[in-house]
């Protein structure tokens, strides 16, 4: 019989706040991660120092902020009123102490010095906070939440205004690394929720003067819009509207200036009472499906002390936007009466939308047999479903701590698929087996998606049938090899969810798997290099004489090595969208017919080089040591 576990006082632990931040991170900044994701933390971090410059704005004080980050350190000086200088240690370093505290001071704002700037602080290696108001500044400096420089008070010629500066402690953010991207795009939305402020980021200027309206432009090819995009603006809500080609919903939602990533009661209230007033309209009862399919909206609502699912603030929970006014009221009177007007003043908008609807509605009803026959083959499949072998998490375990990071790998053949599933984790990770190549499906309508058995089985395994609501896993990973083919299968893949689920790729849920290039080892140490120089640098820290192993293909690697490549220092390679892309001039250029475009640009590329620094290591190396 197992003895039973003391349970007395000494059993009783308090921590102080910083003791706790660094304990449970998760709770205060989302999933660690190494930067490979826009929701991993070291951008929450970023965004918690940001937000409390944007509320400064928000309540009319500095139109300007300069962010600068480089490799692992960020810095951030906005020109508001500064924290005010006895408060600057408390504001930083003790948690329910903060400007937001005072309804009065900021009704309707999101970060200013709540508990977000001290998880910033606990979990840097340095943080320093210094703060400029009326001639005199203050600074203070810290190590992992604890204060080791306390500067006294002393004048100054600067402007008013708080510095910040921090650099992620490394023993809790594992080999990170910001992406210039997933910051670019967060910098952008601030812009275009605050129109007229700008932002400095590493040099670049950030600035919108029409809000959402400029939101959409950046996120659409104008070209391929069904009409001029809706933009409608009224007391502490903004919203902008238009329907395109692409299949899905494409939504951004904000609160307060917050990007709610996973939408919340605002994006909810928003899709209904868009389909209600267009129903309402044209005095049809048409699918809600069908309205809103190719819809490309976006929504900001400013809610007084809003109510969110997590302190990353990624989902709004508030039912209230203020005190007797609902959520679902508020955004459906706004919507029903600014969108039924310019419905009405603007007939080839409406006639648009329609045309649009009677389209969505034909495609519906001409895959509607297909599609059952389809699933029905897919449930009888998922029974026993050779190509799948699933994960015991999935990502709308929410209650999970592990449900981030929820993992489906994409594999070609059964070599490879071998050995990622015998040294996988089978709590967060699944892997989907390709037969060989897929259908290239660009410019096919979805109905292909029903008729391919594959492709079947794969928007099964990833449950987004119906939307991203019900995604079984956070990642999905794409894991080919490094040659000809597996590029040529890369590209086939890619193109079936850009083609079909946009929104997959929008979200940042592909990703492509890195895999080591080379093995190279001696008796004591075994290195895994993914590139030449890494390589290079293996072979002359080993010494003389190491054995050097060039893996041509995911199958050649045994299990008990892949567990290495996707473990904690799994390295992957997000599929970032940016702001200028256009998914249907992307899949016209790669995978449509040979155009004259690609056929030039091959031809001005196409070159013959020497590999110079392989040449350059043979020489300083014996040829033996490189066999």
């Amino acid at each position: 019989m197992e003895p039973v576990a003391k349970y007395e006082d000494d059993n009783i632990k308090s921590l102080d706040w910083r003791e706790h931040i660094r304990l449970r991170p998760g709770m205060y900044i989302g999933k660690l991660g190494d930067g490979t994701a826009m929701d991993d933390g070291i951008y929450v971090l970023v965004k918690e120092i940001v937000d409390n410059s944007i509320d400064e704005h928000m309540m009319g004080f500095g139109k300007q902020i300069d962010i600068l980050v480089q490799d692992h350190r960020v810095e951030v000086r906005d020109y508001g009123r500064g924290i005010p200088l006895g408060k600057v240690i408390d504001c930083v370093s003790k948690i329910n102490t903060g400007g937001k505290y005072d309804s009065s001071a900021f009704q309707k704002s999101v970060g200013l010095n709540g508990v977000g700037t001290k998880a910033v602080n606990a979990l840097s290696q340095y943080f320093k906070v210094q703060s400029i108001r009326d001639g005199r500044t203050k600074v203070a400096e810290f190590d992992k939440g604890i204060l080791i420089n306390d500067k006294p008070e002393e004048a100054t010629t600067e402007k008013n205004g708080t510095f910040m500066a921090f650099e992620p402690d490394p023993s809790i953010f594992r080999n990170f690394h910001f992406i210039p991207e997933f910051l670019d795009n967060l910098i952008w939305n601030y812009a275009y929720l605050n129109a007229g402020l700008s932002l400095h980021f590493n040099r670049k200027t950030y600035h919108s003067k029409n809000g959402l309206l400029d939101l959409l432009k950046s996120k659409t090819n104008e070209e391929e819009l069904r009409y001029p995009i809706i933009h409608l603006k009224g007391t502490d809500i903004e919203v902008a509207i238009s329907h395109g080609n692409a299949y899905g919903e494409e939504y951004y939602s904000f609160v307060n200036g917050q990007y709610t990533t996973q939408g919340g009661t605002h994006l909810a209230a928003f899709r209904e009472a868009v389909v209600k007033t267009v129903r309402e309209f044209f005095k049809k009862d048409y699918e809600a499906s069908d309205i809103r399919q190719s819809i490309i909206g976006a929504v900001a609502v400013r809610v007084q002390e809003p109510v969110f699912e997590s302190q990353t603030k990624t989902k709004l929970g508030s039912v209230q936007v203020s005190e007797g006014n609902s959520m679902r009221g508020f955004v459906g009177d706004f919507i029903k009466k600014e969108l039924d007007d310019y419905l009405h003043k603007n007939s080839e908008a409406a006639n648009a939308i329609q045309k649009r609807i009677l389209q969505s509605e034909r495609e519906r009803k001409e895959i509607a047999g297909v599609r059952k026959l389809a699933n029905e083959r897919a449930k009888k499949a998922n029974l026993h479903n050779k190509k799948l072998r699933d994960c015991r998490v999935h990502y709308q375990d929410e209650k999970n701590e592990l449900h981030p990071y929820t993992t489906l790998f994409i594999t070609e053949g059964d070599s490879a698929s071998g050995s990622i599933t015998k040294s996988r984790d089978v709590q967060t990770q699944a892997v989907f087996s390709l037969r060989g190549k897929p259908l290239n499906c660009f410019g096919l309508t979805k109905k292909v998606v029903y008729e391919n058995e594959e492709f079947n089985l794969l928007q099964h395994a990833l449950d987004i049938e119906d939307g991203l609501d019900s995604l079984r896993y956070n990642r999905i990973v794409i894991a080919t090899d490094a040659d000809v083919d597996g590029m040529h299968i890369r590209l086939l893949i890619l193109t079936f969810f850009l083609q079909f689920f946009p929104d997959l790729v929008r979200k940042d849920h592909l990703f492509i798997l890195d895999t080591p290039l080379f093995r190279v080892r001696n008796k004591k140490e075994t290195r895994y290099c993914y590139t030449d120089q890494e390589r290079f640098d293996a072979i002359r820290a080993l010494g003389p004489k190491p054995e050097i192993t060039r893996f041509k293909g995911l199958g050649e690697i045994s299990p008990d090595e892949f567990g290495n490549f996707i473990g904690a220092d799994i390295r992957l390679e997000p599929v970032i969208l940016n702001q200028d892309t256009s998914i249907v001039k992307l899949l016209t250029y790669y995978m449509g017919k040979n155009t004259p475009e690609r056929q030039r640009f091959i031809i001005d590329n196409l070159r013959v080089e020497k590999d110079e620094v392989n040449e350059k290591v043979i020489e300083e190396e014996p040829e033996e040591e490189l066999a």
